[in-house]
């Protein structure tokens, strides 16, 4: 087993453990302001896990992303991700949790958690089926 495909395994597993653990709060109650912060900050591990497996996979094919913009566009160009408006959305929320400490805010970047959650799993299963 080369570095490379030690790293791309590597970053797929882990992408499984942050996805489950979105998963997790976000089985739970939104009325708990507490839950909605810890909601949006694992959604920003998750997008950052996306983009960092995306771009081991990338590499796998041969191709090179060096930022999340970059790597989610590859992977739709590829065909690994379906709504690439979705996901530039999810990236766009990504950059602004750095400002949920405004509450409209962070009630809108949870509305989108839960509406792109979704896409997020379907994803991850594609990349597991495609990257056994």
């Amino acid at each position: 087993m080369t570095a490379q495909d030690l790293r791309w395994q590597t970053s797929l597993t882990q992408l499984g453990k942050v996805l489950e653990r979105l998963d997790q709060v976000l089985a739970e109650s939104p009325d708990n302001p507490l839950l909605v912060d810890a909601t949006i900050q694992r959604f920003e591990l998750t997008i950052e896990q996306f983009w960092k497996t995306f771009r081991h996979l990338l590499a796998l094919e041969g191709k090179e992303a060096f930022s999340p913009k970059e790597s989610l566009q590859a992977a739709y160009q590829l065909g690994w991700i379906q709504d690439e408006t979705a996901w530039l959305g999810m990236l766009k929320d990504r950059n602004l949790t750095s400002h949920t400490n405004h509450e409209a805010l962070a009630a809108k970047i949870f509305a989108n958690i839960r509406a792109n959650f979704p896409e997020m799993e379907r994803t991850y299963q594609f990349l597991q089926k495609r990257f056994p």
